[in-house]
């Protein structure tokens, strides 16, 4: 028996927004749905979105899922959260905030979280007409041929949720829970993300430390020094979203960059400038920082 919350259980027992969204005959209103997984692997969503046009923000929103107790539990809190949120907004939540609201997941049951996050960033695309998945996933050889899971997605997942065994990557995203002929390539993949992220970390750490020592403010060079750092420590999440960001140039506290790849073309490239570069910027280097596109 799987140790669940009782918020997992209550919406497991009392789904709420559970079915489908008609379309409507409403002039600025859009219906959309993004759908995720197969009932051929057990777990399938649905997930209805109603947006208003004119603002972006979602109106309402409705699922259907086959699965457990947990996809079910998942799926049901998404459409909460996403409720009254513009899809830029809506394409920040990961599946971390829905195992946050639920009370936490079963490690084993992590997954169903990240199905859910999937299916709104498919519903979003959908509605956008923007012909690519939303982490080009596809574009990467794929690992698990069990499962379909490439190693793009993988190698994604386990950043953002900051993985270090082959048994959790299992549970996230069931890469390696078939034939296990992939364990192999899902270790080597754990480790080259370990070993860049340490690598990243180790060169920020020690310039912060140098700047510590000497006493000395940030000259010129040292500021686009720490802001190259920086961004070396984001690229690893872009480019597994098949993205990239550039350093064009510094300007006093504006830091100018060009986003390369899928950032360029996606809808949600203004969250990722401010949500994940201006801030890690202002976080690592100064506070003052503005981060513009060029």
């Amino acid at each position: 028996m799987w140790d669940y919350t009782d918020k997992v259980m209550d919406l497991f027992y009392n789904p709420k927004n559970q079915g489908a969204i008609e379309d409507v005959n409403e002039a600025g209103i859009a219906v959309v749905f993004g759908e995720v997984g197969s009932i051929a692997c057990g777990d399938a969503l649905r997930l209805h979105l109603k947006i208003e046009v004119a603002s972006d923000r979602i109106l309402d929103s409705r699922f259907q899922t086959f699965g457990c107790t947990s996809a079910i539990a998942s799926s049901s809190a998404l459409t909460e959260i996403v409720k009254g949120r513009t899809l830029d907004e809506a394409l920040n939540i990961t599946n971390r905030d829905i195992a946050d609201y639920l009370g936490g997941l079963p490690e084993a049951k992590m997954h169903c979280s990240v199905m859910g996050q999937e299916a709104l960033e498919a519903a979003i695309y959908k509605y956008r007409g923007v012909e690519v998945l939303p982490h080009e996933d596809d574009d990467g050889a794929l690992v698990c041929q069990c499962f379909g899971v490439s190693e793009n997605r993988i190698r994604r997942v386990v950043i953002e949720n900051n993985l270090t065994t082959v048994e959790q990557v299992i549970s996230y995203v069931k890469a390696g829970g078939g034939c296990s002929s992939c364990l192999a390539d899902i270790e080597d993949l754990i480790a080259s993300v370990q070993e860049q992220t340490a690598t990243t970390t180790a060169r920020v750490e020690a310039e912060l430390i140098r700047i510590q020592q000497t006493g000395q403010g940030l000259t010129t060079v040292q500021k686009i020094t720490r802001i190259q750092q920086t961004l070396d420590e984001v690229r690893p999440i872009l480019l597994a979203d098949g993205g990239d960001v550039e350093l064009f140039d510094v300007d006093g506290d504006l830091v100018k960059v060009v986003l390369k790849g899928a950032c360029g073309s996606c809808p949600g490239s203004t969250a990722t400038l401010k949500d994940m570069i201006e801030a890690r910027l202002r976080d690592r280097v100064l506070p003052t920082l503005i981060v513009e596109a060029v």
